[in-house]
Order: structure tokens, then sequence, then C-alpha cells
């Protein structure tokens, strides 16, 4: 899939880092050819983090809400491009950044109180603030710690880029 001219001019070099399919989409490269962009899935998201992206197709946002791995959008997906063949819904996992506020030295635990898990912990330190501690193995990428953050230093990434990114 070629780069759009909106995502040039957004800044977007790569169209598959640019967004995020919804939950078991498979392969981002190979969920374009089979998505008709018919809308069903946003429609049937409960918690409505699904919308309509660039291209019209299904994308993710955490800024309004977790994803709760309902499947309702796999469901709604006549032509099944959406997939529960038993694989995980995505490979995603948070990521704490530097702006975090704790980190800053400011007493914050939103994150660690949003996640349904309990992935994010505060460890505290000795003279100075509980610092966050994300446990990878446990992190769904569900996003429930993402849009709470009052200084957005939570993101959601591909495990596998993380990976990459420490090589």
């Amino acid at each position: 899939m070629a780069i759009s001219r909106r995502g040039f001019l957004r800044g977007h070099r790569d169209p598959l880092q640019a967004v995020q399919f919804p939950p078991w989409s498979g392969r981002p490269d190979d969920f374009p050819d089979r998505c008709t962009r018919c809308g069903d899935c946003v429609k049937a998201c409960p918690t409505a983090i699904l919308i309509t992206g660039d291209g019209a197709f299904p994308t993710v946002d955490f800024g309004r809400g977790e994803c709760t791995f309902c499947g309702d959008c796999v469901a709604a997906c006549g032509v099944r491009a959406l997939r529960r063949d038993g694989e995980s819904p995505w490979n995603l996992k948070a990521v704490i950044g530097d702006g975090c506020v704790a980190r800053q030295a400011v007493e914050c635990r939103v994150c660690g109180e949003a996640c349904p898990v309990g992935a994010i912990r505060f460890r505290p330190t000795i003279g100075g603030i509980a610092q966050p501690q994300l446990d990878s193995a446990l992190c769904t990428g569900c996003g429930a710690c993402q849009a709470p953050c009052p200084v957005g230093a939570l993101r959601l990434t591909e495990q596998i880029k993380q990976v990459e990114a420490r090589q």
C-alpha cells in the first residue's frame, strides 16, 4: 500500500505505522486488501474506540478508551477481514515515555489504576516518588492506560518494533 498524500502531509512516511487497525486484523499490510471499508466493525464496537480513519479504513483511537477484546467487531465483519483464529488480537504493548510525570518527581499513578490486568505497577524509591514499571508479559495492549494519562506519556507500539528499536 503506497503512502497517501494526506499521510505524507501529516508526516507519516510509513503508512503501516500511521494507523492501528482493529484487533484480529492480522498483518497490517494484508488487512487493507481484505477490508471492504463497510464500517460494520466501527458500528459494532461497544467502547467506540474504532473510528473511520484515512481511506475509510477502520482504525483504533485509544484516546477514546480501551479495547475490551469482546469480539463484537469480528462478529460484525461479514467479509472476515477480522478473524479470531486463535491468534492474539495484536502485538501491541504499552510504552511509558520520558514525559511521565512520575519520572519528573510528581506523584501520579493514573495509568496503573486504569490498567485492568495490573501490568503497570509503581515501585517505591528511597526519598522519591514511586516509579512506574511495566510488565510486558502481562500487558495486553488494550490501551486503558493511554487515554487517562494527563501528559500523554503512554503509547502503544508493536512488540516487534520495540525489539528492533533496542538493537
